[in-house]
């Protein structure tokens, strides 16, 4: 069975089984930790609803499909992202890759995550005082991930890639009782370090723009706290993107890329997520995206300019009880 064959079918039953999850009414929560994972890593991915997986995007394609990075057409490029996050949750994060001799050997990677919480005050169950707690230290929890990653150009329509991350989560030390003094305390402390998997696929179809493409993301073994355990967030992706103006004569100075996804998660229910994106003259770029069988944020918007190697991208995700989310992504590529 050739390749093209083969990922048509594995495409056509991933989708089958996607779909069916999506209008179904399973319900899902509270399966998975470490939700920073989860959270869109660059301007343009939160734009269009997170809607990339079938993207080229250089080193940005390793928070969403490591094996797009493998099309890179640049030596070097340099992403660096801040995303201020619901409650005031600062995310920074960082992504290079490199591809000599035209990617001849592959491109390799390193994608970096991290969380600024800010402070937490700190309380304590006491039975002592006649609230039942009393206040204690100053919490600063952190979370951050370092992720290396490798992808190669098979042929001209077929990539793959993977990438390794280490996880870590520090809740820092806590007082879990106390006396109404703090003479007598009983402190534990939550930390983990969990190595998490990616991998992905992308392949051209042959037809102008049109390709397929596929993440696994987040893969990783069962973390444990006290006595409950969990997974990461494990994600299952099936993405098809294409400029619907290739057959027009604006496409000389016009595009207008759609893409759809489907995503399964182990923790929330099954989403479609599409992403619009219209290109002047490769030099700014409006995007949008809609996202179903979301509570809080259905709709996103942005934009990005780019030239001479530099590129700025800009993402405002408005959500029903929380602020607005926005994001700023800086590129660089040479």
């Amino acid at each position: 069975m050739s390749i093209k064959n083969c990922i048509f079918r594995i495409a056509a039953i991933s989708t089958l089984v996607l779909i069916t999850g999506v209008f179904a009414k399973n319900i899902k929560s509270a399966q998975t930790g470490f939700q920073f994972l989860s959270i869109p890593a660059d301007a343009r991915s939160a734009a269009m609803a997170e809607a990339v997986t079938s993207l080229e995007m250089n080193s940005r394609s390793l928070f969403s499909n490591p094996s797009c990075m493998g099309f890179m057409e640049k030596t070097v490029d340099i992403s660096l992202s801040q995303n201020t996050w619901i409650a005031g949750i600062v995310h920074n994060n960082l992504s290079m890759s490199f591809s000599p001799f035209g990617g001849r050997w592959g491109t390799a990677g390193v994608a970096y995550r991290g969380i600024n919480y800010g402070d937490i005050q700190g309380s304590a169950v006491s039975s002592a005082n006649p609230n039942g707690y009393i206040l204690t230290d100053i919490m600063t929890p952190t979370a951050n991930s370092i992720g290396l990653s490798y992808a190669k150009k098979l042929n001209d329509r077929f990539a793959v890639g993977g990438q390794v991350s280490k996880v870590n989560m520090n809740y820092g030390e806590m007082i879990i009782s106390a006396s109404e003094t703090g003479d007598s305390t009983s402190t534990v402390s939550y930390s983990s370090s969990p190595i998490a998997l990616d991998f992905g696929t992308i392949y051209k179809m042959g037809i102008e723009s049109l390709q397929f493409g596929m993440s696994i993301r987040n893969f990783s073994d069962e973390v444990k706290y006290e006595n409950e355990g969990f997974q990461l967030p494990l994600a299952f992706t099936l993405g098809i993107s294409a400029d619907v103006l290739d057959f027009t004569p604006l496409k000389k100075i016009h595009s207008l890329m759609v893409s759809i996804d489907a995503t399964h998660y182990r923790e929330r229910p099954e989403q479609i997520k599409i992403g619009l994106e219209y290109t002047l003259m490769n030099f700014i770029a409006l995007r949008c995206g809609y996202v179903n069988n979301s509570d809080e944020n259905a709709f996103s918007f942005g934009a990005g300019v780019s030239k001479f190697g530099f590129g700025f991208d800009y993402a405002y995700v408005p959500f029903k009880s929380f602020d607005t989310i926005q994001m700023i992504t800086l590129r660089f590529e040479f």
